[in-house]
């Protein structure tokens, strides 16, 4: 394991690589959703390591990586993805991403097609409109009130199913404070970055390899709306995962696993 704070525009980057003894091997990174860190991929990291190296970084404003001042974009994330690549000696790479990683993965495909291998998007959307939009002003509003404890209970609620949250209370704990532990600017400058993503109709124009992946239970990022986003990029396919929310690669880990593992070469 290395651990390394990379440079990056404006501030630091946490980055984590896992299974870098493997120098023949290729890579897989892994961008995290809004309001958790790198370690919200830890049960992942076992079947992944099997063929790649695995490296993991905590978003902007997130985690170890610094808060920015100033607005962020989602073309300033995947700028900053680009940047650990860099920093690793990674000219390209298979990019798995959930939720606000899930449309950085998009941005990157889109904006740097040269290192993207493959791709796949969990739980994530391309566009946000307008109801959405006035969504995400509530939330930054009650954060900069309540600070991230007054959103805390809504998003384990969204995130994880009851059969989960009832089946594994520690497991449960431990995604709570992760997201309680995200630092308020930083959470508010990604979900000001979510309220002006509009990439719906560039979809057509990635040309990696691509899976989308949703939990079955995923009231925000549904199986209908990644149905049509799939549908938008040419060869690419959804995987459902069954009775998940918008964390299934932690609500239903094995369903998660299952559902990416013929897409990663893990059969």
């Amino acid at each position: 394991m290395i651990e390394r704070q990379v440079q990056a525009s404006g501030g630091t980057i946490h980055a984590r690589a896992d299974g870098e003894a493997r120098e023949d091997a290729p890579w897989i990174m892994l961008s995290n959703s809004l309001a958790s860190d790198l370690r919200m991929w830890d049960g992942q990291v076992p079947l992944l390591t099997r063929r790649y190296r695995v490296l993991r970084y905590d978003t902007r404003g997130h985690g170890r990586s610094a808060v920015v001042p100033g607005g962020t974009g989602i073309p300033d994330l995947a700028a900053d993805a680009v940047v650990v690549m860099d920093a690793f000696g990674i000219e390209a790479c298979t990019f798995m991403g959930l939720s606000l990683g899930g449309m950085t993965a998009l941005e990157l495909a889109l904006s740097h097609p040269q290192r993207i291998e493959r791709l796949v998007c969990c739980d994530a959307f391309a566009e946000t409109p307008a109801p959405a939009q006035a969504m995400w002003d509530e939330r930054i509003a009650a954060v900069a009130s309540g600070g991230m404890d007054a959103i805390v209970a809504g998003t384990v609620e969204r995130w994880l199913s009851p059969t989960f949250r009832a089946a594994q209370p520690a497991a449960t704990k431990k995604v709570a404070a992760m997201i309680r532990a995200t630092p308020v600017a930083g959470y508010q400058a990604c979900a000001a970055a979510i309220k002006t993503l509009a990439l719906l109709p560039h979809l057509s124009r990635i040309a990696c390899p691509t899976l989308f992946v949703v939990g079955e239970q995923d009231v925000g990022s549904t199986p209908a709306v990644m149905q049509a986003m799939a549908e938008k990029v040419p060869g690419a396919r959804l995987a459902v995962v069954p009775g998940s929310g918008h964390l299934p690669n932690i609500d239903n880990a094995a369903g998660f696993e299952a559902a990416v593992a013929g897409f990663l070469g893990l059969d």
